[in-house]
This record gives structure tokens, C-alpha cells and sequence, in this order.
């Protein structure tokens, strides 16, 4: 299997794979929602077993978020259902999302996870979020020893999510709630009728306006 190049905008790749929720295939598993697809080393590892709970934790924002959640490592169903053991027991938190077993790395081949310059046959920590046309929308890569901050990811789902309905952008250290941008091609008198809570002018290409959904 060769790793594939993606880039934003690509469709994700679909796959076949068994998981701790059983046998799935993915875009159909993934019906109309957003998705997010994450890699971690190995089981049995420290930062990992962090992160697996923290997602647990959060289970509750990714599904107001219309977001399916969907872990993956090289290791095998068997050993990941042995691991949710420590996850419940270290972290409080019952494992409540599938973890793709991938021994064979054809997922992760699939979605470009391993990095031989950093781990020759372990994924690194990869986050893909698919929206709802299948379509890449995000790909962060993390070095094996930095733990995510999956409040960040909440946030740029948010943003993601927001900036796919309307005609905006999320300006720096954006979180929802926040004024947002509008797209510099809506010209003023078309904007003051899109954006009937007005705006602000900074500069001809840069206007703010309160969130649109709020």
C-alpha cells in the first residue's frame, strides 16, 4: 500500500477496517456528519492514554457538533480493548468512540500517518477533520512526545464549521462568540444586507462583524 500525499480539499480516503465497535467502512460510518480521524503511536503508552480519555471527556462537544470521533494505532482490536481498561482506570473515562485496529498499516498508508524520519513504523499523531461532503478540511501533525490540545480542535471546528455557512473568516485566537470577518469580495451595500447586525470597518479589506449565528 503507498502513503498517499493529502492536501486540504482532497476527498478522504475511504477504507474497510475493524474497530473496538466492530467492522466499519468509513464514509458510510461517517453517513452526513464531520468526522475526526486521529492516529496515536502505540498502545500502553502515556500521552496517548491521556488523550484517549481527554476525547472521551469531550464526547459530549463533538456530538453537539454533529462530529463523529474516531481514534486509530497500529496496534490490534484485542490489545486496544486491553487498553481501554487503563484508559478507564487512569483517566475516569470510558472509552465511548471506535479505535481502528491497524496492524497492517493500510490505513494508515492510506492517510500518510507514518513518518519513517520520526517513526520508522508507528503513526505519528495525526488529526484529519472531514466535513460532511467528504472533503479534507484540516490536518495537524504532532511530534510521538506533545500531547494535543483538543479544546484547540473544538475551536477549529467551530471555525470550520461557521466559515462553511457563511461568508466569513475567524480572525486570530478566534472562539466562538467572537466577531468575525467578512469575505473582502462581498462589497459594503451587499454586506450590510448579509450581515444585518452591521459592521465595523478597519480597513477596506478588513471588517468585523458579530457572529452571524448567534
Amino acid at each position: 500500500m503507498r502513503t498517499v500525499a493529502l492536501q486540504l480539499g482532497d476527498t478522504a480516503p475511504d477504507f474497510e477496517a475493524d474497530t473496538t465497535e466492530g467492522v466499519i467502512r468509513f464514509h458510510e460510518w461517517l453517513g452526513g456528519s464531520w468526522g475526526i480521524l486521529f492516529s496515536h503511536p502505540k498502545d500502553f503508552t502515556p500521552v496517548c492514554t491521556t488523550e484517549l480519555g481527554e476525547v472521551a471527556r469531550l464526547k459530549n462537544e463533538f456530538d453537539r457538533r454533529d462530529t463523529k470521533v474516531i481514534g486509530l494505532s497500529v496496534d490490534t482490536v484485542g490489545s486496544h480493548n486491553e487498553w481501554s481498561k487503563d484508559i478507564e482506570d487512569t483517566q475516569g473515562q470510558v472509552l465511548n468512540y471506535p479505535l481502528i485496529g491497524d496492524p497492517d498499516h493500510v490505513v494508515a498508508n492510506l492517510y500518510g500517518m507514518i513518518h519513517p524520519n520520526a517513526l520508522e513504523t508507528l503513526t505519528v499523531r495525526s488529526v484529519f477533520i472531514i466535513g460532511p461532503d467528504r472533503k479534507i478540511k484540516l490536518m495537524i501533525t504532532y511530534p510521538a512526545s506533545t500531547g494535543r490540545n483538543f479544546d484547540e480542535i473544538l475551536r477549529v471546528l467551530d471555525s470550520l464549521q461557521l466559515t462553511a455557512k457563511y461568508s466569513v473568516s475567524t480572525p486570530v485566537n478566534w472562539k466562538d462568540g467572537d466577531d468575525v470577518i467578512i469575505a473582502p469580495a462581498i462589497p459594503d451595500d451587499d454586506a450590510k444586507v448579509a450581515f444585518p447586525k452591521g459592521f465595523k470597518t478597519l480597513k477596506p479589506y478588513l471588517r468585523m462583524t458579530p457572529q452571524p449565528n448567534r
